[in-house]
């Protein structure tokens, strides 16, 4: 059974770092693209962050420069680091598990999801 577990969540100030992990279990991790999407209160789910199987990553333009993606093809988990956040990237987070060789924007290339974790930026 394919398991994607998200945790790092939380409520920050404006300007603050925060760091989620995504654990995978039950699929060959090292041959899956990875990605990282968010979802907002009445937004579509978009993609922020993905990272191909051999690593090389794409960015939304929205959180480039401020995001980084990284992923442990030994522990099986995929990280995002994020800083200097702002109100706007409050949204509950998603990882997702891609068969695709290459990291993609489209939630339609993801086979599998995670449960998500929420983080709130306010002051």
């Amino acid at each position: 059974q394919v398991q994607l577990v998200e945790s790092g969540g939380g409520m920050v100030q404006p300007g603050a770092s925060l760091r989620l992990s995504c654990a995978v279990s039950g699929l060959t991790f090292s041959r899956y693209a990875m990605g990282w999407f968010r979802q907002a209160p009445g937004k579509e789910r978009e993609c922020v962050a993905a990272t191909a199987w051999r690593g090389s990553a794409i960015y939304a333009d929205s959180v480039k420069g401020r995001f980084a993606i990284s992923r442990d093809n030994v522990e099986n988990t995929v990280y995002l680091q994020m800083n200097s956040l702002k109100p706007e990237d409050t949204a509950v987070y998603y990882c997702a598990a891609s068969a695709r060789l290459t990291g993609s924007y489209y939630s339609r290339d993801y086979d599998y999801w995670g449960q998500g974790t929420q983080v709130t930026v306010s002051s």
